[in-house]
């Protein structure tokens, strides 16, 4: 591989306009299908094979007209009056009205002619239930009950409730500015006599932000300045990481007219993780060209000015040579870097879960893009600076090589260790695990209208009617309840039986029949719980209702099932902790048996991944404490946690850390392999990678933790999470806990089975069949000095 990457490189800078050009062609290419051919991205998580999504799926196909709850194109109004006025005060009551005049008007909304007052709404529907529930025998108390659950005015007559519909397909096909000249209407009848919410699936779009990208970049831009000491130099990760990120971008975009698999966030994510290794692969070709280039002019130890005098002297053969040996050498690493993650996001498709696979496949193809994009267009862009490359140095940095003679900090940090490698590796163990605690209490939930940013509109809509209406207005659940072979006498006994027996479940405030298909044999029996969709008894609520499946089967011979937007987001969250551990046991088992070709050794790749459980555990219990349990009051709204931001942190964390893994440990690997002793090739090793991971380590950092800025709350902490986990991964267990490791091992670490070094295949990581061109060049060139 080293030497087919090596011809690459070189290629690449002896014919660099060639390959700018091509790709040049592919960004244009992928913008254009972006513009044409995106569509909105899908705001639904749904999983097949689930028990409420097949309910959701069976009522349909009973109750047929009726729209699927996760994708109907609808939302709701909330209409709040102030305190000590109410919805039917004359004054308040006349904006109301003019209000649904307005949205009478709208072309983008349909229904509209169905549209009245909460408290005229709610006065019809108490008259016509009141009737239908006095006809069916029941108590005047059950009838109240009945009613104020399904009133679209609040007891106290301040709360009121306006469903609207919008002309499309589904909620990804309502156009971006139907959604914003609904809020404008909105906004215009706002007053201080009616404050007016809205949330719903047409209003959870999530925009697409550059903020957070730009942010991350300026803090890149700045690391690689100090890593290189030169502002051409870090502009080039710069260069192509956004090129990468932003062809990986647009592919997604694009293929959003094929599927409707792919969510909101995965855009987001595809650009979190694209960006963040596309300038770290970049670094590190980049930081071995340097290395390469100072080593064929022997620039050690000798003034910039002087260095940049010998450069000059080079040709285009001498330098497109060096570009190679950067690509060969790094290159090799960078490929394997990038399997690791690619393994680790692929890995996610095994599950089957729609949504999770579209977003971690598009996050894999944009840290493929990534990888070729570092190997071919950086050395082309590199060829196209030619001897100016280092230029523009900037003042006061020194960035100094770490083949000089003074100890460079990371020579002098991994002296410590090496030390006191016991001390080391305990206190690292030690403080992950302790930090790892808090992870017991991980709460998940997904993603809904009252874990939304605080002040936004689907949040404000949430907290009225939770305030007006009880927290379980919120969080409706329907139990489809199918009598077939029974008489329809029988089965309406069946279903009020049903709804009886619903009503006595613990952490249900009401059930009742809502609706009963044209040919009597299902009905709706509608669930409102004591508890809002973001309680932690929720799942405890829905598993009560659950458990009473069996006994009322046995009973009646009828059955139900229970759906509805609260339900759904359970069995998504239960099968996402289901699969958790399967999956990561995938990763690891392929991870371990990549890194066992990559290093030819058994402990080396299973000290990795113990290294990376402790981490990953660790950032878990730091988020969970900050994030959910509120440590300190840092956080002003604990939430649960994300149901899928566990999975995807694995996946993505795991192949970042394996990335420092082969970084750092292949510059070990290749002194081991060149006759040093085991310590000294770990500290040599340390030497040459602490510096460029550590650069690389703070990119990732900088990326991440910028996306805190979002105003998506999950993103935020998604941002915070991935951030976390890069810090304690990079700083406490590559750059600390492996080296500690390594030294108690010693030649032990490079040990494997001569049946299994049989059987393994042999790649060339280190570049070690490069020395035989290396040696090659330099005779023709001693030839050519002799002549």
């Amino acid at each position: 591989m080293a030497k087919f990457l090596y011809r690459v490189g070189r290629s690449a800078y002896a014919h660099r306009w060639r390959f700018i050009a091509v790709w040049l062609l592919v960004v244009v290419a992928a913008a254009t299908a972006a513009m044409t051919l995106s569509k909105p991205t899908s705001t639904t998580f749904s999983i097949p094979g689930l028990e409420s999504i097949e309910t959701q799926e069976e009522m349909s196909s009973k109750f047929p007209g009726q729209e699927d709850q996760m994708e109907a194109p609808a939302g709701q109004v909330v209409l709040k009056a102030p305190e000590g006025k109410t919805l039917t005060d004359p004054e308040v009551s006349e904006q109301v009205t003019s209000l649904i005049d307005d949205l009478k008007t709208q072309p983008y909304l349909t229904g509209t002619e169905t549209l009245v007052d909460p408290a005229t709404a709610a006065a019809g529907m108490a008259q016509q239930l009141g009737e239908a529930k006095a006809a069916q025998q029941l108590p005047q108390e059950q009838i109240d009950a009945d009613i104020a659950a399904m009133s679209p005015l609040s007891e106290d007559e301040r709360t009121g409730l306006l469903d609207v519909t919008f002309d499309a397909e589904s909620s990804m096909d309502i156009p971006a500015e139907d959604v914003e000249a609904f809020k404008e209407v909105v906004e215009k009848h706002e007053s201080s006599d009616l404050e007016i919410a809205y949330s719903g699936n047409a209003f959870q779009t999530q925009e697409l932000g550059g903020a957070a990208e730009l942010i991350g970049i300026a803090v890149a831009a700045l690391v690689l300045i100090i890593t290189f000491g030169s502002f051409i130099a870090a502009g080039m990760p710069l260069i192509t990481g956004v090129t990468g990120v932003g062809i990986g971008i647009a592919g997604v975009l694009a293929a959003t007219s094929v599927t409707d698999t792919i969510n909101s966030m995965t855009p987001t994510l595809a650009s979190m993780i694209g960006l963040a290794v596309g300038i770290d692969y970049a670094l590190f070709i980049v930081s071995r060209f340097r290395s390469e280039l100072i080593k064929h002019v022997d620039g050690y130890d000798i003034a910039p000015a002087e260095l940049a005098q010998r450069i000059k002297t080079l040709d285009r053969a001498e330098r497109a040579h060096i570009a190679g040996m950067a690509v060969g050498k790094a290159g090799s690493a960078v490929v394997f870097a990038g399997l690791t993650v690619v393994i680790a996001l692929t890995a996610l498709s095994i599950i089957n879960i729609p949504f999770l696979t579209a977003m971690a496949l598009a996050a894999a193809v944009t840290v493929v893009i990534a990888v070729l994009v570092a190997l071919t267009l950086l050395p082309a862009i590199l060829g196209a600076f030619g001897t100016k490359v280092f230029a523009g140095r900037a003042p006061v940095v020194k960035a100094p090589d770490p083949e000089n003679e003074a100890p460079t900090m990371g020579l002098k940090w991994v002296r410590q260790i090496r030390k006191r490698p016991v001390v080391f590796a305990g206190a690292v163990v030690v403080l992950l695990a302790l930090l790892a605690i808090p992870a017991a209490q991980l709460r998940l939930a997904m993603p809904s209208d009252g874990s939304m940013k605080p002040g936004s509109p689907n949040r404000v809509a949430y907290e009225m009617i939770d305030e007006g209406f009880g927290p379980g207005r919120n969080a409706p659940m329907v139990a489809l309840v199918e009598a077939d072979g029974k008489n329809p006498e029988e089965a309406m006994g069946i279903f009020a039986q049903a709804a009886t027996g619903l009503q006595d479940t613990d952490g249900v405030s009401n059930a009742q029949v809502a609706q009963v298909s044209e040919d009597g044999t299902a009905a709706q029996v509608m669930i409102t719980p004591e508890v809002g969709a973001t309680d932690e008894r929720a799942a405890e609520v829905l598993e009560n209702i659950r458990s009473g499946e069996e006994a009322f089967q046995s009973e009646t011979g009828a059955t139900y099932a229970v759906t509805g937007v609260s339900p759904i987001y359970e069995d998504i969250s239960d099968r996402l902790s289901e699969v958790l551990i399967p999956y990561v046991a995938i990763v690891l088992a392929l991870a371990f048996l990549l890194l066992m070709v990559v290093f030819r050794s058994i402990l080396v790749p299973l000290v990795a991944a113990l290294g990376f459980a402790l981490s990953v555990a660790a950032t878990f219990g730091i988020t969970v404490g900050l994030w959910q349990e509120g440590w300190g009051g840092i956080v002003s709204d604990p939430q649960p946690i994300i149901s899928f931001l566990p999975i995807m942190l694995i996946g993505l964390v795991f192949g970042l850390a394996m990335d420092y893994q082969v970084f750092l440990v292949s510059r070990m690997r290749e002194g081991y392999v060149h006759g040093k002793t085991a310590h000294n090739a770990v500290s040599n090793g340390f030497k040459h990678g602490a510096r460029v991971v550590t650069a690389a380590a703070l990119i990732m950092i900088s990326v991440f933790a910028a996306f805190m800025l979002m105003d998506e709350p999950f993103i935020k902490v998604m941002g915070f999470a991935l951030a976390a986990a890069v810090f304690l991964d990079a700083f406490l267990v590559r750059m600390t806990l492996i080296p500690a490791v390594m030294f108690l091992l010693g030649d032990a670490a490079w040990k494997l089975p001569k049946w299994l070094d049989k059987i393994l295949p042999r790649v060339d990581i280190e570049g070690e069949t490069l020395v035989e061109i290396e040696d090659e060049l330099w005779q023709k060139k001693q030839q050519s000095v002799d002549a």
